[in-house]
């Protein structure tokens, strides 16, 4: 190896070295292609811009100006080095690589791709989902219906008992350890993910103060079985089931047995929870029609080390169709959903939500399209008060619930294209969305007053284009009109824009301008009236 190819090298390891904090990946197969490469490429760009503000009132005027521009420095076709600065009449500032405090490589060859340094990967959102660990994973996906993933690593760093901040709890280091392992063949799809974490116990000194916090180290082994068939052409079928054994303290010595199979895998106590959740999926084309049934249960307080957030404590019943009617011109779509909590019966409020929502797409020719679609949400919410079980009537149908509670959300839209002319000379069209958005609370079958707000959008424009001038005309008319409480708020103008295209297509400059007015409750609030100006000239052919 000569003196050349060593200086490249070394060059090539100084820019990892002061790579930016965000992860960079390298492809270890095209490393071969760095003693080819040009040893640095420049790119960037420069901007100024410069604000005048003016007003009729006791406001000041004033002038702000910004001066930007970027920098990057591709080394030997692997390694970016980006620098920035900025210059404006409130100070200026700049950025440029520095040592990375969170250190990521994502080498890959062929069928390998590989994760080093703090990391990030997904088996299933009931297992490992998108927790952050410092270690290393690999992806394995060769040729064939198997495919592999695995990780180890760190998922919590321990965080020791401070006394001048006693709010910051302490937490033991956390390891994990991870796989999946899939198989895809003819529309079958089979896999099986896993993760175990586990607390080091001896990673904090002062475990007698942990206990009184109530801080105790934990671990958990979750499991997850996913399914996805084609019994028959046009049937999909999709089912997921988790299991997951959470010890929220190990050091508890008295032991329990269960029936639960994860019990034989992991060491468990009488602080050791056992939760399951389900999800499947029945998906049914014929023809030009499809429908399809969803269903989901997870358990309260369902939790995996391997997420930092889940949604538990809830079941779900989902149904969708769909139809494209008269040869493809008309397609239709709804969704229904019911969907209710306190699975276990221990919360003092049991809360039930439904969700209708429809999609209508009309397209009769080429010139016209139009759709609308329509969704509403509404939660219920039966609370319970403490009395009522102290109280409690000798017959049980005199019970009733103390608050009944609805929440109402709705929303609808309605688009509009309409193309009046499309030739060699000109092209014109029309759009026009008018979107209505409503949220309400509902009590004892009553809406509350002052406690709904309403939302109305009317957009209109209207485009024209001369394509061999190279004149393109923009007339708008937009309105809203919103209500909160007893507030009514409403602002309407138009706006007209012109741009054309000069000397050789190398110039492009436009003007526009609109007028609106505010009101509130009927009285005017202020009225707006605004020019605005650009123009834009190529120079060579990548500098503007």
């Amino acid at each position: 190896m000569n003196l050349k190819i060593i200086g490249k090298l070394i060059c090539l390891f100084v820019a990892i070295s002061s790579l930016k904090a965000h992860a960079q990946q390298v492809n270890i197969g095209g490393l071969k292609n760095v003693l080819k490469a040009k040893p640095i490429i420049l790119s960037g760009g420069a901007s100024a811009n410069n604000v005048f503000t003016g007003a009729a009132n006791d406001r000041p005027e004033s002038f702000n100006y910004c001066f930007q521009g970027n920098l990057n420095a591709n080394v030997f076709g692997q390694i970016n080095l980006p620098f920035s600065y900025s210059f404006t009449n409130a100070g200026a500032s700049h950025t440029q690589p520095i040592p990375p405090n969170r250190f990521d490589l994502h080498p890959t060859y062929k069928w390998i791709n590989g994760h080093i340094g703090q990391v990030t990967m997904s088996f299933s959102p009931y297992t490992l989902n998108g927790h952050q660990f410092s270690g290393a994973g690999v992806d394995l996906s060769p040729d064939g219906p198997w495919k592999i993933s695995a990780m180890v690593g760190e998922l919590q760093k321990p965080v020791a008992y401070d006394t001048k901040n006693p709010k910051v709890l302490p937490s033991y280091q956390r390891m994990g350890y991870g796989g999946k392992i899939g198989y895809e063949k003819d529309g079958c799809k089979l896999s099986l993910s896993t993760l175990y974490a586990k607390d080091d116990p001896t990673s904090l000194s002062l475990s007698r103060q942990t206990d009184s916090l109530l801080v105790f180290p934990q671990q958990n082994l979750a499991m997850c079985y996913t399914a996805q068939l084609q019994p028959m052409p046009g049937f999909d079928v999709t089912m997921e089931y988790a299991n997951s054994a959470l010890t929220i303290n190990e050091k508890d010595a008295v032991s329990t047995s269960s029936t639960n199979y994860l019990q034989s895998l992991m060491g468990t106590n009488k602080s050791t929870t056992f939760y399951s959740a389900i999800k499947g999926a029945m998906n049914y084309t014929f023809h030009k029609s499809t429908i399809g049934l969803g269903y989901e249960h997870v358990d309260p307080n369902y939790r995996t080390m391997g997420a930092y957030f889940f949604n538990n404590d809830f079941e779900n019943i989902t149904l969708h169709v769909a139809q494209t009617l008269f040869k493809d011109q008309v397609s239709v779509s709804a969704n229904m959903g019911l969907q209710h909590d306190n699975l276990d019966g221990k919360k003092s409020r049991t809360t039930e939500r439904t969700v209708a929502s429809m999609n209508l797409n009309y397209t009769p020719t080429e010139k016209l399209q139009m759709s609308t679609s329509y969704s509403n949400f509404k939660t219920y919410m039966n609370m319970q008060s403490a009395f009522q079980k102290i109280n409690q009537p000798l017959l049980p149908i005199q019970n009733s619930d103390t608050l009944n509670f609805v929440q109402i959300s709705q929303n609808a839209n309605f688009s509009l294209m309409l193309a009046t002319r499309k030739d060699e000379v000109q092209s014109r069209q029309l759009n026009v969305n008018v979107s209505f958005q409503d949220a309400s609370d509902e009590q004892g079958g009553k809406v509350a007053k002052g406690s709904g707000s309403q939302f109305y959008n009317l957009a209109s424009t209207y485009h024209i284009v001369y394509l061999k001038k190279g004149i393109s005309l923009n007339l708008a008319y937009n309105i809203t009109y919103n209500t909160i409480g007893h507030t009514e708020m409403t602002t309407h103008g138009p706006t007209v824009g012109v741009s054309t295209k000069l000397l050789k297509q190398k110039m492009n400059t436009g003007v526009s301008t609109s007028y609106n007015t505010s009101t509130q409750n009927g009285l005017t609030q202020n009225n707006t009236f605004n020019i605005r100006l650009n123009t834009s000239y190529t120079v060579l052919k990548s500098h503007k």
